[in-house]
């Protein structure tokens, strides 16, 4: 990946690139960790899956039949597979 640059706003905030935020699958709702080390600061994604991604992995629009544990955390794996697919 080429070297991207952001601007800093007046209230302190920045955009992030559309070709990073597509590599590591960051959107809406997507929790970011920032480290200062020396004279760098590294980011990275603290989590892929919203609260949200996981209840509508589970629930979709109608109330689901009854389900195993089991049967509910292959759901939320093959949800969330295909919803943060890379492409």
């Amino acid at each position: 990946m080429a070297v991207t640059r952001s601007r800093v706003t007046a209230q302190g905030q920045i955009s992030i690139p559309a070709e990073v935020r597509q590599k590591l699958g960051i959107g809406p709702g997507s929790v970011l960790e920032w480290d200062a080390e020396g004279e760098k600061i590294v980011v990275r994604r603290v989590g892929q899956h919203t609260s949200e991604d996981v209840h509508n992995a589970i629930f979709r629009k109608k109330l689901p039949a009854h389900k195993t544990i089991r049967e509910i955390k292959e759901g939320i794996r093959s949800y969330m597979k295909k919803r943060y697919a890379r492409h």
